[in-house]
């Protein structure tokens, strides 16, 4: 997808949201799971090696490590 109709989907995921309606989102592109989540699980070959909020994720050492080689998101 462009940026464009990515950042149409977080839109329209986020009026979902206001509705109450809870979503489970299985997603790679890092900024639409910073723009949806509360709460974050990263897996890493299986097993779950972070849970928190987005800002704990972003923080990370371990996801850093696992997703950008040490590089921070």
């Amino acid at each position: 997808m462009s940026r464009h109709d990515t950042n149409r989907t977080i839109d329209l995921l986020k009026r979902i949201k206001e509705r109450g309606m809870t979503k489970v989102i299985i997603e790679h592109d890092m900024h639409v799971v910073f723009s949806l989540a509360d709460w974050i699980t990263v897996l890493a070959q299986g097993t779950i090696i972070a849970e928190g909020t987005p800002d704990d994720i972003r923080g990370n050492p371990k996801v850093q490590e696992a997703y950008l080689g040490g590089a921070h998101l």
